[in-house]
């Protein structure tokens, strides 16, 4: 366990309103309450969500430090946290605090509350190299997932609240994911896990990315941009683009009776053709962040190597280097970059 962990730290943060307001800035590190830990981040992923953020097209409290997609080692212990957490590999919950009160909270549905404050947008968050968190908030990874990984544990989560709660994938389902980046490979892989004929398609642009997810067993296609998708309509449609074509697309596609799940955030408004929704009798769930229940669905996945994080992970990029990991992740560039706070000298970075 590491003794010396200092009073600031520096951390990527919302500081202020509009893109320009996001930038390096020293921060408290904050030595931990009763049932509290501190992290040491090991990495941290930079997701749509920040790009939201940054935008100010996602709500957040600025002066903040933003990541919320996080894996790190168990360093310091509050009062009556159990010692067994020592030193421990963990993926994090992204609640930090919410009122345990309201008709959600008491139905297990905190992300859901009013009043839930979340770390990398209201309270701060991983991309720094200290992090303080309640012990409640920990799931410890498995050895098989690497280092780095488990900062996917979190959008795997959030994926398992939209296709299991309710179940929204049967057996046998053709189910069309429309969107091959993070959020696309991770729900064409639980959707898989759950028992569809899944297929992932994306524009010829994102041929390395459907390159990937070939390599994971999944069945891709490219459509050119403007072209027709002629396939069997499917049973299930999950929109992981976050954008207003790709719901265009899979509202077209569904058969009647057919189940359409949002992942993916447009973070705007958009025009979509919600007659189809009467039409053809749909049904539209989508999820809110996640749950415990999906963080244990997500969990057992993992842990039953249903669902491959490792080979989600481009690459690696230290603090320093943020500017390049966001416009790369703006651009649609690689898969999942996950910024790594610790100097380069106490990092491995080259180990994925």
């Amino acid at each position: 366990m590491t003794d010396v962990i200092p009073d600031h730290a520096t951390g990527l943060g919302k500081l202020s309103e509009g893109p320009e307001g996001l930038g390096l800035w020293e921060q408290t590190v904050r030595n931990p309450d009763a049932g509290e830990v501190v992290l040491e981040v090991i990495s941290s992923g930079i997701c749509g969500t920040d790009l939201h953020i940054a935008d100010d097209e996602f709500p957040s409290d600025p002066p903040v430090t933003m990541g919320h997609e996080v894996t790190g080692e168990v360093v310091r212990l509050g009062d009556g946290v159990d010692a067994s957490w020592t030193d421990r590999r963990v993926a994090v919950e992204t609640y930090f605090s919410f009122c345990e009160q309201c008709e959600f909270c008491r139905s297990g549905l905190p992300n859901l509350c009013g009043k839930r404050r979340s770390i990398g947008s209201r309270e701060d968050g991983g991309f720094t190299r200290w992090m303080t968190v309640p012990v409640r908030n920990l799931h410890k990874l498995p050895e098989h997932v690497g280092r780095y990984a488990g900062a996917l544990a979190e959008p795997l989560a959030c994926v398992a609240n939209c296709l299991f709660d309710p179940p929204v994938v049967s057996a046998g389902d053709r189910v069309l994911v429309i969107g091959p980046g993070t959020m696309g490979l991770l729900t064409a892989q639980a959707a898989r896990a759950a028992g569809g004929n899944v297929l992932l398609v994306g524009l010829e642009r994102d041929q390395d990315r459907l390159d990937l997810a070939a390599s994971l067993g999944l069945e891709t296609l490219a459509l050119e941009s403007g072209g027709h998708l002629d396939i069997h309509p499917p049973d299930v449609v999950c929109e992981c683009s976050g954008s207003e074509a790709g719901a265009v697309l899979g509202l077209d596609l569904i058969r009647k009776g057919g189940r359409y799940v949002q992942v993916g955030i447009f973070g705007r408004p958009v025009t979509i053709p919600l007659d189809a929704v009467l039409y053809k009798e749909l049904t539209l769930t989508s999820g809110n962040a996640s749950t415990p229940t999906s963080w244990r669905r997500a969990m057992r996945l993992i842990d039953e190597r249903a669902v491959e994080l490792d080979p989600l992970v481009s690459e690696v990029v230290p603090l320093t280097d943020w500017q390049r990991a966001f416009g790369a992740t703006r651009s649609g560039v690689g898969m999942k970059y996950v910024l790594d706070p610790r100097p380069s000298e106490n990092s491995s970075r080259a180990d994925l």
